[in-house]
């Protein structure tokens, strides 16, 4: 079998808490799902019995919020990584991770530096692992974590080849679902690989589907919920469902496992282990140092639906060690007969290897590792039902009746249903269509389910461990060494836990939009975090990815900073400026390293290399040209004109409280104007400008040693990336900042032609007396706009491409020392191997930078109203305003995920996807679009920044009568200040509306230069 990547351990829900906040949560079943079988309880329901049922119609909704803050007072603690293939895990002398540590040694090879797991989660340091197994009898080993193929094997690179979804999460993970979808034949993993190797870069992936596995629906849906309790969060309650979507009966095993992440093996002599034991037949017994002890209490089950047995299923709990088996990797001993992949050898026979006859569980029933195992034999064809029900907790069974009275286990759960079903009520209820609030639900409940505990400290990684054979001299050079002060281990917002299970800098400041409108606490705590001394260098350089902390993505911090500010104040109506001032003053020091570092000949012309944008450009921008110069990036030019009017926009906002900051507020007006005029008028000829004439478009230029900069004339994102560059400037704004008005009135005196060019409004203002600074002025914004709203170049009836569809029938070449460089529109996966060919920005449509390209035509209709109209599309006679024309791009953005004319664009036409009743209310969001189609391509689960469309849903809501916002959620969740008394004591019940009485999508709509 081959390299497969594990969806790690995910979501936790201890004491600690990384956003060190309270909130509500609940959501409305994304999907109808049968109720369970149970016994009759043979105990009266509590008097604290929160289920529906328990609550009178007047105590309903207020009383679900008052036991869901009850919650809250201890918030949840996530861990879930990927490990194979992982850099982390990766010790080899020539950084190939994948080779290294393949799938195949997953369940063999203890990790290092984290845990892996099904539907997982831990605490939010890593230590106690819980994780899902199943075997459906036919396997060869048990399912454990996910499988895909590597970026050796992938024609497109990495690829998860599983069916799974994230249907749910509340921002405190009192609520969370997940769905697997396991087949009942055997997986086909060798198939998968042999299909996706064949493959070349101009075919489409091989997947899962296409292997006919799931024919006639032989497969399991395998439902995972878990709850918190009301009065103990750390409390946690676990239901799996499992239905047989097949024809006929059949068998299934379910291990849920409890483990211990091995922090044990790597010192010498080895440290005290953690334990795990039987305590008795259906409870496990956890102890640990720091944790402390905790009760697994794995609930006899009920037989499966429509039976008719009386018999109960008993699970037999099984225990070994997780330590490596060296005798089965490297043919070598084992210090104890019990090992990591010891359930495989004992629940399936083939698994064994020759002539072992020993025990591959500890009989005294003890170890780190731990296992329930049910079987359910025959369970009925076409939805009949296994379920397991069980509780992580710090209760003994005689006192916890909970875990004795199903009844009253199921009722926990469907109260935190409930609860969750208001919450999203108030983020959502006015969206009219069902559909597309499933589709925030759903794209909102995978970026809470996306985060994971990431441990990385340098000084431990680069030298070995003591226990161990010492690191190859060479892989000290491999990567990152200049990054020896990382010593990181928070849990972060991950792109996507299959394909990125790392923190991507700019990734995660898109994933803070959307997160900082159910958790702004979260969202706040991820952006300071990449600012703190063990992530940012002392010379103020941010790390981008794991693979590579020196590659520079794009400087997006300071607007999604912003941002977050914004978006809280208009929720909450106060914004956090302690935040805004902490973030400011860190993000100074990088903007100083952009300066210093990526403008080589101080004219304010940015290179940056990589940006994020892989393999937009004939080079591969993270290396030096093949021919020498340097490479003038309007791109990077643009986002530096971008990132000093952000800094601008902050300073203003922090200057109303510090009157200090009107100096620097005006020192980046100055850079911002130096920036602008570089870009495009630099030079008396304008010979090294990076606008076209004669296109009418930016481009990127090559700057020889000597001579003119010679253009590359790619119609790409990069020269619509300086549209980004926008912001206008209130009148009030002048009159609040008389010093800062005055600095900016002398400089428009003393250099009247620079302030002409750059700025607009000093001479005739815009609507409302406001003041525009922007990189595209009127008439460059007019030809930019004609050539991106036409169908023909970027313009797709999903959104915006990435590349012009010109060069379809006209793509670029270059030649340079004799090697031929060009550039193709390819709307669909990459042909290209750069950057491992897993992704492709030369045509499809990336949600992010559509994003940022929506909120530029808000700010530009800002300034000129309705006196600005355009074609949209170009050509059609469609006059709209920019306004206008930003939601007429959002609307082609939802249309991507919506289920219109019995079909999703993503799911690329497929049937099954679009028409079957158990998958057709199921989302995938994936990384990038097709630019033609809009099927969905590269990660499948990349909420992170996909996760936008639930923005713009919420931004597009339909405006209706709202109920007011129920008190015990809004006087928390809104309050002006979140280290209230309320989050440590009982809460205070006190009534504050929304907004006044609305829904937190109306709040959204407003795109007011307050709001933007």
């Amino acid at each position: 079998m081959s390299s497969i990547k594990s969806v790690p351990v995910t979501n936790s829900l201890f004491n600690r808490n990384s956003s060190g906040r309270r909130n509500s949560i609940s959501s409305k079943q994304c999907l109808t799902v049968e109720i369970p079988p149970r016994r009759v309880s043979a105990f009266s329901t509590s008097s604290s019995d929160t289920s529906p049922s328990s609550l009178t119609s007047s105590e309903d909704t207020e009383s679900r919020f008052s036991a869901l803050v009850r919650i809250l007072s201890s918030p949840p603690n996530i861990l879930d990584s990927i490990m194979t293939g992982m850099d982390l895990e990766d010790y080899s002398a020539n950084g190939d991770a994948w080779s290294y540590f393949p799938h195949d040694h997953a369940r063999s090879r203890a990790y290092r530096w984290g845990e892996d797991g099904l539907a997982g989660f831990s605490d939010d340091k890593g230590i106690l692992c819980w994780s899902l197994g199943l075997w459906n009898g036919k396997d060869g080993i048990l399912k454990e974590r996910l499988f895909g193929v590597t970026g050796h094997e992938g024609n497109h690179g990495e690829d998860v080849k599983e069916l799974y979804y994230y249907l749910d999460s509340t921002p405190t993970h009192s609520y969370m679902k997940f769905l697997y979808k396991y087949p009942q034949r055997k997986f086909p993993y060798e198939e998968l690989v042999a299909k996706n190797t064949s493959r070349t870069r101009d075919d489409e992936e091989f997947e899962l589907m296409d292997t006919g596995i799931l024919d006639e629906d032989r497969y399991w849906d395998v439902f995972v919920e878990y709850a918190k309790d009301a009065d103990d969060p750390e409390d946690i309650f676990i239901r799996i469902i499992a239905y047989n979507r097949g024809p006929e009966s059949a068998d299934l095993h379910i291990l849920p496992q409890l483990t211990f992440s091995n922090s044990w093996s790597w010192s010498n002599p080895e440290s005290s282990r953690p334990s795990l034991s039987a305590l008795s037949s259906n409870t496990i017994l956890g102890d640990h140092p720091t944790l402390g002890r905790r009760y697994f209490h794995c609930i006899s089950s009920p037989p499966p639906a429509d039976v008719g047995a009386d018999e109960e299923i008993t699970p037999d709990l099984i225990f070994t060690e997780n330590d490596t088996n060296f005798v089965r990797l490297y043919d070598g001993e084992n210090a104890s007969s019990y090992v990591k992949d010891g359930f495989h050898d004992h629940i399936i026979p083939s698994h064994r290897m020759e002539d072992d006859t020993s025990s591959y569980v500890n009989p005294d029933k003890k170890g780190t590792k731990s296992g329930a195992h049910y079987v359910f034999k025959d369970v009925p064809p076409n939805g009949g039902c296994a379920v397991v029900r069980l509780k992580l907790t710090r209760k003994s069974i005689e006192e916890d009746t909970t875990a004795k009275d199903e009844e009253l286990f199921d009722g926990v759960i469907e109260a935190r249903k409930a609860e969750a079903d208001d919450f999203y009520d108030v983020i959502a209820g006015s969206v009219a269509s069902h559909d597309l609030r499933n589709i925030t639900r759903q794209a909102l409940a995978g970026m809470l389910w996306s985060k994971q505990f990431y441990q990385f400290k340098y000084s431990e990684w680069i030298k070995g461990d003591p226990s161990q054979p010492p690191p190859p001299p060479e892989r000290k050079f491999v990567r990152n060494q200049a990054w020896r002060h990382i010593h990181v281990a928070d849990v972060l917002s991950m792109p996507d836990k299959w394909e990125y299970p790392f923190f991507a800098v700019w990734d995660t400041a898109f994933h803070c939009i959307s997160l900082a409108v159910v958790d702004p606490e979260f969202a706040k705590n991820q952006l300071l975090l990449f600012t703190r001394d063990w992530y940012m260098k002392a010379d103020g350089e941010i790390p981008a990815y794991e693979w590579n902390f020196s590659d520079v993505n794009p400087p997006v911090h300071a607007w999604s900073a912003f941002r977050v500010f914004k978006i809280e104040r208009q929720l909450r109506g106060v914004g956090d400026t302690e935040f805004l001032k902490t973030i400011f003053l860190k993000l100074m020091i990088n903007f100083t390293w952009w300066v210093n570092r990526k403008d080589t000949d101080g004219k304010n012309v940015f290179e940056g290399g990589f940006l994020g944008l892989d393999n937009i450009g004939a080079f591969n921008r993270s290396e030096p040209l093949p021919n020498g110069g340097t490479l003038r990036q309007a791109d990077g030019t643009a986002w530096m004109a971008f990132y000093c009017l952000n800094m601008l926009n902050i300073a203003l906002e922090l200057a109303k409280e510090d009157k200090t900051y009107e100096d620097i507020a005006s020192k980046f007006f100055e850079h911002f104007i130096s920036i602008s005029d570089a870009m495009a008028y630099d030079g008396e000829d304008h010979d090294s400008s990076l606008w076209n004439d004669d296109e009418e478009f930016y481009f990127d230029a090559i700057q020889w040693h000597e001579g003119t900069p010679q253009q590359i004339p790619v119609r790409s994102l990069v020269g619509l990336i300086p549209l980004y560059a926008t912001l206008t400037l209130e009148p009030s704004v002048m009159e609040r900042f008389p010093n800062f008005k005055e600095r900016l009135e002398r400089f428009v005196n003393i250099r009247p032609e620079v302030s002409q060019r750059n700025m607009h409004g000093t001479n005739s203002v815009g609507s409302g007396e406001r003041i525009l600074l922007a990189l595209a002025g009127r008439e460059r914004l007019q030809k930019i706009l004609q050539r991106m709203l036409d169908t023909t170049e970027f313009l797709s009836d999903h959104g915006i491409r990435s590349l012009s569809k010109y060069h379809e029938k006209n793509p670029f070449s270059m030649q340079v020392n004799g090697e031929k460089f060009e550039v193709h529109y390819w709307p669909g996966d990459s042909k290209s191997g750069m950057f491992g060919g897993n992704s492709n920005w030369r045509g499809p449509i990336w949600l992010a930078t559509n994003f940022l390209l929506i909120e530029s035509l808000q700010r530009f209709h800002q300034y000129y109203g309705d006196t600005f109209q355009i074609e949209c599309p170009t050509g059609s006679g469609n006059l709209m305003d920019l306004s206008s024309v930003a939601k007429e791009i959002r609307r082609r953005i939802i249309s991507i995920f919506a289920h219109e004319g019995g079909c999703r664009p993503t799911n690329g036409g497929h049937e099954k996807l679009d028409k079957d009743h158990h998958f057709r209310d199921l989302v995938l969001f994936h990384e990038f679009f097709h630019g033609d189609t809009g099927r969905g391509l590269g990660a499948s689960h990349q909420t992170g920044w996909t996760g936008l469309v639930a923005y713009h849903i919420m931004q597009s809501a339909d405006t209706r009568p709202t109920p007011r916002t129920p008190k015990s959620f809004a006087s928390h969740y809104f309050h002006d200040n979140i280290n209230t008394p309320s989050e440590e004591k009982e809460f205070s019940g006190e009534s504050i509306l929304l907004k006044p009485t609305r829904h937190i999508a109306h709040a959204l709509q407003d795109v007011s230069p307050n709001a933007l």
